[in-house]
């Protein structure tokens, strides 16, 4: 499989591969928001999925494909977290090294637990070019190899499953709204839909503070991602060379929101669904607050899936305070 390809064969065979060493996660629904957004709004609930984010099913499809010499030697990654986790756990669970190179600013929560899966932590300055830098010099002293946290057919295939289930899980959806940062869940669940669910549109959300995809689908060529600045933060990273041509092709736009709306969105998903996520995981239902209208049932049909990516929130540093949609 080269870079950029990803067929509709290497997705099912992901699946398969899969197939009972993730979590089939559930559908949750909430009539208080289907009443605010005038949709019916289905979330696809990848907070509880191993690890706590869909980053699961990605990096175990790379880890279980490394050949035995390769595996012998480890992995290695960079993540704010949400990606280190799942590659720590998937290193676990074939028995093998995992580094792992994390942002001194990542949260804590998130470093606690790759160090809890047994992941060894590398600590680097928090720039994307800090942790190339970190992750090349650790990987030279051991030989690991590398599992990107985005941007590779692997990865892509992978987080795929998302969109397969999500088109098994909810009939005659119409639209599907999923977090972009470095482009893998987006162009995953793009591709799966193209070949599972064609008639479903499939749009990105982003925050307006690290909006180098939205800016990118404007103009029509991949852009670099430039001083992010979000509370979302599995969403700063650049969006993927692998990733770009997918998201170009399959989806329909990128709708932005600003960290307020992104709070807001997660204070309701909380209250209302129960449900515990990260900043990052509400982007989908901000964008959808933002722009209803482009989706309700007169528009658009107005059944809607939105992914809830990740649920590992720092309890100790929650940003409500007092900001209520109303």
């Amino acid at each position: 499989m080269t870079a950029g390809q990803v067929s509709a064969a290497d997705i099912q065979a992901a699946a398969e591969r899969l197939r009972g060493r993730v979590h089939r996660t559930p559908i949750l629904t909430s009539r208080a928001i289907d009443r605010l957004t005038g949709c019916s709004v289905f979330f696809k609930g990848e907070h509880l999925q191993r690890g706590g984010a869909f980053k699961y099913r990605g990096a175990l499809n790379a880890v279980l494909q490394l050949t035995d010499e390769e595996a012998r030697r480890g992995v290695i990654t960079h993540s704010s977290g949400n990606h280190a986790q799942a590659v720590a756990i998937a290193a676990a669970e074939r028995g093998i090294p995992a580094h792992l190179i994390m942002p001194e600013d990542s949260l804590p929560v998130k470093i606690r637990a790759v160090r809890g899966y047994g992941g060894v932590v590398h600590l680097c300055p928090p720039t994307l070019a800090d942790r190339a830098t970190t992750a090349a010099r650790v990987q030279a002293e051991t030989g690991a190899t590398f599992v990107h946290p985005y941007d590779h057919p692997r990865i892509i295939a992978g987080q795929a499953g998302v969109g397969l289930e999500l088109a098994e899980q909810v009939s005659d959806l119409d639209a599907v709204i999923a977090p972009v940062g470095g482009g893998g869940l987006l162009s995953g669940v793009a591709l799966a839909l193209h070949h599972a669910a064609p008639h479903v549109t499939v749009f990105g959300a982003e925050p307006s503070g690290a909006d180098d995809a939205a800016r990118s689908l404007a103009a029509g060529q991949r852009l670099p991602q430039t001083d992010p600045r979000t509370i979302a933060d599995g969403l700063r990273t650049g969006l993927g060379a692998c990733n770009w041509p997918i998201i170009k092709q399959h989806v329909a736009g990128i709708i932005t929101i600003d960290d307020d709306a992104i709070i807001a969105a997660m204070r309701l998903i909380w209250e209302r669904l129960k449900a515990v996520i990260e900043p990052s995981a509400a982007v989908g239902l901000a964008a959808l607050l933002a722009q209803p209208h482009r989706f309700d049932r007169q528009q658009f049909g107005g059944r809607v899936g939105i992914v809830l990516s990740g649920g590992n929130a720092d309890l100790d540093r929650l940003p409500f305070g007092e900001r209520v949609i109303r």
